[in-house]
């Protein structure tokens, strides 16, 4: 089995708040990270797709075609965007990045498998869709700041739980 890992940028700003804490407990929760007005993050992002190499190809899977889904999913709706006011996934949710990287790992897993994903100037008949074959995703890395990292890799190939409302993180750690 062969890894493959490819890394993107997401801009996006979000605040951490829970609207069934106190304001008193959201300050507690998630210090600086509570700010009325959020902040920002340039988040490094890491999706890990598993597969044999295709000997006819030399690859996992066609890098592009894994661009193209990264882009169409993930940077289109979270880059430069703010997560709790631009983002439907995040209004009854705490944009803490341990739930955003669930929601892009479960949006990533139901575009699996990736051959789907074509241009519109690409013919059905090029056969590029055999260099995805065998891929499945693995795993989803978010780099917060350089010293916050979370990651998620799904227990038997089972995407997360559908995601809950008003869930709460723990901002301990965080630097905002």
């Amino acid at each position: 089995m062969v890894h493959l890992t490819r890394r993107y940028r997401i801009s996006a700003a979000h605040r951490l708040h829970n609207e069934s804490l106190t304001p008193e407990e959201n300050a507690r929760l998630y210090g600086k990270c509570n700010n009325p007005r959020g902040h920002g993050h340039d988040y490094a992002l890491e999706v890990t797709v598993a597969g044999e190499v295709d000997p006819r190809t030399g690859m996992v899977m066609d890098i592009g075609l894994l661009d193209r889904l990264v882009e169409r999913e993930i940077l289109d709706r979270f880059d430069h965007k703010h997560l709790n006011l631009d983002v439907d996934n995040f209004r009854d949710r705490v944009p803490t990045t341990e739930n955003l990287c669930l929601e892009i790992y479960g949006l990533l897993a139901s575009n699996f498998p990736v051959w789907s994903v074509k241009p519109e100037e690409e013919p059905e008949d090029t056969g590029r869709e055999d260099s995805a074959a065998g891929a499945r995703l693995l795993r989803v890395r978010i780099e917060e700041t350089p010293r916050n990292f979370i990651e998620y890799e799904a227990e038997n190939g089972v995407p997360p739980r559908p995601a809950g409302t008003a869930e709460s993180g723990n901002a301990e750690e965080s630097e905002g």
